[in-house]
């Protein structure tokens, strides 16, 4: 499976690959407290919900990763 920053946060939490890309960019961010009410939304969107924790920056950054993985 390929992943994108538009990918749902349930599903990169559920590869190991696309988890380390993610943790990579953001150390903790998958054992956040408030992660599992927004595992049905994509990265993007818990990004934007933020408030300004996920930068536009770290969103480019983990779809490089995530494009390296394939």
């Amino acid at each position: 499976m390929s992943f994108s920053i538009e990918s749902k946060i349930r599903d990169i939490l559920a590869d190991d690959q696309a988890k380390a890309a993610v943790e990579k960019i953001l150390p903790g961010f998958s054992k956040h407290p408030q992660l599992g009410l927004a595992k049905s939304m994509s990265l993007k969107t818990v990004a934007k919900y933020s408030g300004g924790l996920i930068t536009e920056e770290a969103l480019k950054k983990i779809d490089a990763e995530f494009q390296a993985i394939g």
